[in-house]
């Protein structure tokens, strides 16, 4: 029996809070507020900009910092502190944009959480409506290669970006952390914006054990959390290499998986 108190959970949005409806059920609102009420600290984990992630924070009555962009930017939802920043290596910027105009390959980039693409097409036009936040369509893509960056973004057929994933590991893996949060997006930050990081930012800065933070997530790039976190979760319809490392495989985003960790180990109902 797990007789640990848990004072924080970090939870990953798409496939995980939402369901395939892309809404937050109200049993799992209630079950968050249940928590919250006990004291714990309830957040969200997302590979979203800030504006896209901040938007469904709201709608559960957060007012805390939460973990955008991978883990590369933790900021507070209504006064907007940033509590930890990282952004893709200025070396990695011009050589995954090189990359991606040899291969063809769509790329947006995020500066000063706002979205910019090079051209209008209809990957954008379904990842903006995904993501419910507006995206510019830069005059001069070229400018934003010298500024702070703080994610890049491949959009592409799930196997090809595999192989792509490949290739680019083997030449700048070590300069640049490569992770995927849906099939078909491939993603690029700095070595210590991953979720793992900020999950461990976040639980020292309020003073907590990293054994005492839960991480519930479905995909790969929630893996660095789910390996830090005193009780990894992982969903029901995660990836199989993300249920083998975890500590507990919930219900899926579809029936309650999030409320059913709470229940079990937050409220201990059951």
């Amino acid at each position: 029996m797990n007789t640990t108190t848990y004072k924080m959970i970090a939870i990953d949005v798409d496939d995980t809070l939402l369901n395939d409806e892309m809404q937050i059920s109200e049993g799992t609102k209630l079950a968050i507020a249940a928590a919250r009420d006990q004291g714990v600290l309830v957040t969200l984990a997302t590979g979203r900009m800030f504006a896209s992630a901040q938007k469904i924070a709201k709608q559960l009555g957060f007012n805390v910092p939460i973990i955008t962009y991978q883990g590369s930017l933790v900021k507070n939802l209504f006064d907007e502190e940033v509590l930890y920043e990282r952004s893709v290596p200025a070396e990695a910027v011009q050589f995954l944009y090189d990359y991606a105009e040899r291969n063809d390959l769509h790329i947006q980039v995020y500066h000063e959480d706002k979205l910019y693409v090079k051209v209008d097409n209809q990957k954008i036009k379904e990842y903006a409506a995904m993501s419910n936040i507006p995206y510019i369509v830069a005059e001069d893509f070229n400018f934003f290669l010298d500024k702070p960056l703080t994610k890049m973004l491949y959009i592409d057929d799930p196997a090809k970006l595999d192989e792509i994933a490949i290739d680019l590991q083997k030449q700048i893996g070590s300069i640049v952390h490569i992770t995927k949060s849906k099939a078909n997006f491939l993603e690029f930050l700095h070595p210590e914006g991953t979720k793992g990081h900020a999950v461990k930012s976040l639980a020292a800065h309020y003073g907590y054990d990293i054994s005492e933070v839960i991480a519930i997530g479905d995909s790969w790039n929630d893996h660095e959390m789910l390996e830090v976190a005193g009780l990894g979760v992982a969903m029901d319809n995660a990836i199989d290499a993300l249920k083998q490392i975890a500590d507990f495989v919930t219900l899926s985003n579809n029936d309650d998986g999030v409320k059913h960790v709470i229940d079990k180990f937050i409220l201990k109902l059951s």
